[in-house]
């Protein structure tokens, strides 16, 4: 797999990004040299997926860290390219408490330090999540049917990812799952991006349409639905990408369980429910016009979230670094681990 995410060089050096928009026909990379840079890939989606947004943009800081009020300056401006993932606003918290905390003189090193611990630490929190997430579905049968939505590899994080983590540790662990990936429209991040990780792998992986996925649980193709998340409210509501909210009534439906895979960096604990979640519109033109083909007429109006909420009562489980839990278990848990 080639790198998501890497620094090139000491505190003078830069970002190099894998531009996500360009696969999976082109391997190409983004060098980011200024605030600016990162602001833009993060807008444009050639880096997405909250966590490894989060990493992205706390080496974002350190390209203008020339002083303490022009590193504020660069998180405050970077918190602005997307208002969903939470996992930006997280890292960037952490980069401002570094920020205040250390010398001037030495203020590059130090926040570049601190982006490298970030990026490590959610490398570890995925591959926590993914054995959590294995021993959660280790009663599925070999050759079992999971079925998962948008991008949750390790294009989406600092590691191996979180939903597709679990998927990965159990290929592993020999379970040989059979992955139904849905397309996820508009952008195809399951068609474009899911597919090419898990064939890169060698895990067996079928693409389907996301107005498929109720069709595939009607046929008995799928023994759980497993998702990440972008935001989590504090009652387990789940902000993901467009179209898990309708993977997750399927699931109901059909009484296959449904999980959502997450670090802890990805709970929102001060928004009470998924109503107050922030969700962000996308352009006209993904739509309408998306990789360059005209689909639509000119004019067409549009309505392009590129979020939707699933409510807890829809989720079997949430799966976390520090384990599964129920949605209405996770906020005291994480509670009880912070007081500690």
């Amino acid at each position: 797999m080639a790198n998501t995410i890497e620094w090139i060089g000491d505190a003078g050096g830069f970002l190099r990004l894998l531009d996500q928009t360009k696969l999976p026909t082109e391997t190409t990379y983004l060098d980011c040299r200024t605030v600016e840079d990162v602001w833009q890939a993060i807008k444009r989606l050639s880096v997405r997926g909250a966590p490894a947004i989060g990493v992205s943009a706390a080496y974002g800081v350190c390209l203008d860290a020339g002083s303490k009020e022009s590193a504020l300056a660069a998180c405050d401006y970077l918190a602005t390219s997307r208002p969903t993932a939470v996992n930006l606003f997280w890292a960037l918290d952490r980069i401002r408490h570094a920020i205040e905390k250390h010398e001037a003189s030495r203020l590059v090193a130090s926040l570049l330090e601190e982006a490298k611990a970030i990026h490590a630490e959610d490398h570890d929190l995925c591959a926590a999540i993914g054995r959590h997430g294995a021993d959660a579905l280790a009663d599925l049968p070999t050759g079992a049917g999971v079925l998962t939505h948008c991008n949750t590899g390790a294009l989406a994080t600092g590691g191996d990812g979180t939903a597709l983590a679990v998927i990965l540790e159990l290929h592993r662990r020999g379970h040989e799952p059979k992955v139904y990936a849905d397309e996820t429209r508009p952008l195809l991040q399951g068609a474009r991006l899911t597919m090419w990780e898990l064939m890169e792998r060698g895990v067996d992986a079928t693409l389907i349409t996301d107005s498929m996925n109720a069709q595939v649980m009607r046929e008995g193709r799928v023994g759980a639905v497993i998702v990440g998340a972008d935001r989590i409210a504090a009652n387990g509501d789940a902000a993901n990408k467009i179209g898990t909210y309708a993977a997750a009534i399927a699931a109901r439906y059909h009484k296959v369980p449904f999980y959502v895979a997450a670090p802890s960096t990805t709970f929102d604990l001060t928004l009470t429910s998924g109503d107050q979640i922030p969700i962000e519109q996308r352009a006209d033109e993904e739509i309408t016009c998306g990789f360059g083909k005209q689909t639509a007429p000119v004019g067409a109006k549009t309505y392009n979230p590129a979020f939707d909420v699933t409510p807890a009562e829809l989720i079997t489980g949430i799966v976390t670094e520090r384990g599964v839990f129920k949605p209405g278990e996770v906020a005291a848990a994480l509670s009880s681990a912070q007081a500690k």
